[in-house]
């Protein structure tokens, strides 16, 4: 969508954004971008990395397409800093990358544990710590770690995912007591069933949306720029005050 609020206080600024490749990522990008921020994108799919970055540009605005496996401390943290290379130093980071990969408590591996803890919680801490320089020389910055409603509402079939996902509260609310005094903020955003192209495809049914509107207050599907919109303005000075807590964004339903 087209629409939404400017805040002039995010012109400029470098923002990175884990997961930019697609889904509520690929929108948090071009949100960003919207607001005449500098966007570094980290992905580990090339082409869609590349694809948004090239609709940035298109559009008239800055972005820059790292790709990385965020499972790789060493790689995350040169992807960072070529961002930072890129486009000066980091003000705001979106911790949004995550993969609710389904899987049976039954045939969960040791390795695919450490896995599923890799892919969806432990990149948040390693980003947040690859930043916080940049932000504590500046006395300000915006951190947001994407969460989730799964384990709210008591989902089941990735126990994996869900540990991970309500961990990210923990992490959020450590690092803003021990960053708060360098008015850094970081907050969570805890998304609820977004219609993404992957949740269309792969899980929603006509039972799924039947039970969807049944749940929700909000009687409609909510889509990435519903999350997207909301991230830019907890990254937004609008939202000063606003630290140490997780917002969930998902239409009612929790």
């Amino acid at each position: 969508m087209a629409h939404g609020a400017i805040y002039p206080d995010l012109e400029g600024k470098t923002v990175i954004v884990t997961g930019g490749g697609s889904g509520i990522g690929a929108s948090i990008v071009t949100h960003f971008a919207r607001q005449k921020a500098k966007v570094g994108l980290i992905d580990i799919n090339a082409a869609a990395a590349a694809s948004v970055a090239k609709t940035v540009a298109d559009g008239g605005g800055h972005a820059h397409a790292a790709v990385c496996d965020l499972r790789d401390v060493d790689a995350t943290r040169s992807a960072i800093e070529e961002i930072r290379q890129k486009f000066g130093p980091i003000g705001i980071l979106v911790n949004n990358a995550a993969h609710d990969e389904r899987h049976k408590t039954e045939d969960v591996t040791s390795a695919y544990w450490d896995d599923r803890i890799a892919v969806n919680l432990k990149h948040q801490f390693f980003c947040a710590q690859a930043v916080l320089p940049d932000m504590k020389a500046a006395k300000a910055g915006s951190i947001i770690n994407f969460g989730s409603t799964s384990w709210m509402v008591g989902q089941g079939g990735m126990a994996a995912y869900t540990a991970a996902k309500s961990a990210v509260l923990g992490l959020t609310r450590s690092l803003a007591r021990d960053f708060g005094t360098y008015n850094i903020r970081v907050n969570a955003i805890a998304p609820g069933w977004i219609m993404t192209e992957r949740q269309i495809d792969l899980w929603l049914t006509p039972e799924g949306e039947k039970e969807l509107m049944e749940r929700q207050c909000l009687k409609r599907k909510l889509y990435p720029d519903d999350i997207a919109r909301f991230t830019v303005f907890l990254a937004s000075d609008e939202a000063s005050a606003c630290t140490n807590q997780q917002y969930v964004v998902d239409g009612g339903w929790v």
